[in-house]
């Protein structure tokens, strides 16, 4: 991924925002290429060169486990596209009960893959607040009836938008995956460009923060005795575990990695940092097993802390690499979301890299805590009776409306989709009232989304300082001393068909 720098182009760099005083750095390379199509497609890309000199910021335990893993590992496997809500149509006709439906708002997912209903291209939902049709022929894009327009963030290109933007319709986003993925939406102006947000924020509109946590019971899940880790450990297997074969993201996990592998063994069986092999030839293959196979779950139980670093800095984003050693009866050597522990189910549950100045410092607690186990136990108190304390985890795996492979909830497409319709139709009565009562009932504004919604703030190296790191990291750019003016022209406001220009500021 190329590095931007900019004050005023704060790009996001692995999950953070870099502001460098001043000066821009990019890699030529594939990631920039496609990057300026997207860019120029939004508006007006323009070059300055700035002179403001200096770095810039930026085997042998194959056999049979003796626990067995309760999980099929489903909570790990993108939300099914089979959803409960729908009714379906009859073949070949563009709405479902044309008599039915030629009222209610139509709510248009731009991306296709995701459409959450089977096997039809348009199907009537049925939600709180009343019905609404869901589709996903883009014939229907210019029809007045289509009120929203759901797009998926990681499939969002600029270039492929539905321009001109019409004055009746809402843009609603779903990211749930970190801004590594898309860039582009870190910035005021990319995200402003939707009305509204379902992200891994809990200030979007509709959070999606606890993604990968199905409840409670995942987290009290008991993992292999001690005893067992004991003996793991006299066989020659290290304390630390790390599975990673995402190499080289910005959020600079492999170089932080490597720096603690100077001070303490860690056992690495992914494809960065590998020093080790999968006990079996079928868990090596990855087109045969993947990171929820319970038979790598059994083994990846048997260490006592796992590395868990996010590939990106953001407030509220957590994924597997959190809750799976968590739910292993291991403990979480963490470096990720800011906010980590607003979310922990105690305040004594995982370890964070960040509270150590140094990665010696760091395995020099965690030597300190393998040879102490009444210390090291202490990390998993949590899975006890009572021990969840934390009562803003606990209220908000209790009120979120969508589950995780829960057969009573909705997944979060279908409760996204049923999100935005309760939102459309309150728009339409909004609007009715305003045209019943001019003088009395004042228009609607429209909802924009704001930066808050992909909440993350400027991230710093690992270790050490910016300019410790060497000219030879794939992060570092090779081109320096431009910097990049953005302007994005869009659709200001739902009463008037002028645009305005956004500057990145």
């Amino acid at each position: 991924m190329p590095l931007w720098r900019k004050a005023l182009f704060p790009l996001q760099l692995g999950g953070g925002v870099w502001c460098c005083q001043g000066r821009l750095a990019a890699r030529e390379d594939m990631a920039a290429r496609r990057t300026r199509p997207v860019l120029a497609a939004l508006g007006m890309l323009s070059v300055c060169v700035a002179s403001v000199p200096g770095p810039v910021m930026e085997g042998e335990p194959g056999g049979e486990a003796e626990w067995a893993e309760p999980w099929d590992g489903a909570v790990f496997r993108p939300p099914s596209a089979l959803g409960a809500v729908g009714v379906a149509r009859s073949p070949g006709t563009l709405w479902p009960g044309r008599e039915e439906t030629a009222d209610l708002p139509v709510l248009l997912w731009w991306s296709p893959g995701l459409f959450p209903h089977f096997p039809g291209d348009s199907e009537r939902i049925e939600c709180a607040r009343g019905a609404c049709v869901a589709s996903r022929d883009r014939r229907v894009q210019g029809d007045t009836r289509t009120r929203a327009l759901l797009f998926y963030g990681t499939d969002f290109r600029a270039s492929e938008a539905p321009l001109p933007r019409l004055a009746h319709q809402n843009w609603a986003l779903l990211h749930e995956e970190s801004p590594l993925n898309n860039f582009l939406l870190s910035h005021g102006p990319g995200i402003r460009l939707f009305n509204l947000t379902a992200t891994f924020s809990r200030h979007s509109d509709y959070p999606l923060s606890l993604q990968w946590l199905p409840g409670t019971a995942y987290l009290l899940h008991a993992g292999p005795p001690l005893q067992e880790r004991a003996e793991w450990r006299r066989r020659g297997y290290a304390p630390l575990l790390y599975l990673q074969s995402h190499c080289d993201v910005p959020a600079d996990r492999d170089r932080y990695v490597r720096e603690l592998m100077r001070y303490i063994p860690v056992d690495s069986y992914g494809k960065c940092l590998q020093n080790r092999e999968l006990p079996t030839p079928r868990l090596q293959d990855t087109t045969t097993a993947t990171t929820e196979d319970p038979e790598l779950l059994a083994f990846l139980s048997r260490y006592k802390f796992h590395l868990a670093l996010e590939n990106a800095i953001c407030d509220d984003y957590m994924t597997e690499k959190l809750w799976r050693p968590m739910h292993l009866g291991a403990v979480p050597v963490y470096r990720g979301s800011p906010s980590v522990k607003d979310w922990m189910p105690n305040n004594h549950s995982i370890i964070l890299i960040d509270d150590f100045e140094s990665p010696q410092k760091l395995a020099e607690f965690i030597d300190f805590l393998d040879k102490n186990d009444e210390e090291y136990m202490k990390y998993l108190a949590y899975k006890q009776p009572g021990g969840i304390t934390n009562q803003f985890l606990l209220d908000s795996l209790k009120h979120r409306e969508w589950g995780v492979n829960d057969p009573l909830l909705p997944n979060y497409l279908n409760g996204f989709e049923c999100f935005v319709c309760d939102h459309e139709l309150a728009r339409l009565d909004a609007e009715k009232a305003h045209a019943a009562s001019a003088g009395d009932i004042p228009v609607p504004e429209p909802h924009i989304a704001q930066p808050s919604h992909m909440d993350c703030p400027m991230p710093t190296p690992g270790f050490g300082s910016v300019e410790e790191i060497p000219d030879s990291d794939s992060r570092v750019p090779l081109a320096r001393g431009h910097c990049i003016c953005l302007r994005l022209h869009w659709l200001h406001s739902e009463k008037s068909r002028t645009h305005s220009c956004v500057e990145v500021s």
